[in-house]
């Protein structure tokens, strides 16, 4: 998925170009800030935000499996020979 800026660049360009010369000038920065406006009220994120977000999950489960391991070894210790 195209970040929202990119996004935003491209369409503008293309609006530009069709729109050069006559008079709905107002236009691009009408449908700009429509769009804008758009993409905040998703409330998406970057790509890079959601890797980091995913790395910091992955590491939260394995640190809670880690736990749940060491949690059963106390509540459950192994048979000592008497």
């Amino acid at each position: 998925m195209l970040e929202p800026n990119k996004f935003l660049e491209d369409l503008g360009a293309r609006l530009s170009a069709l729109i050069a010369a006559s008079p709905a000038a107002d236009l691009e920065k009408n449908a700009r800030t429509l769009l804008a406006s758009g993409f905040a009220k998703l409330d998406l994120v970057s790509r890079e935000e959601f890797d980091i977000q995913a790395q910091v999950l992955q590491r939260t489960r394995e640190k809670l499996k880690e736990l749940e391991a060491r949690l059963d070894r106390l509540e459950n210790p192994p048979d000592q020979p008497v």
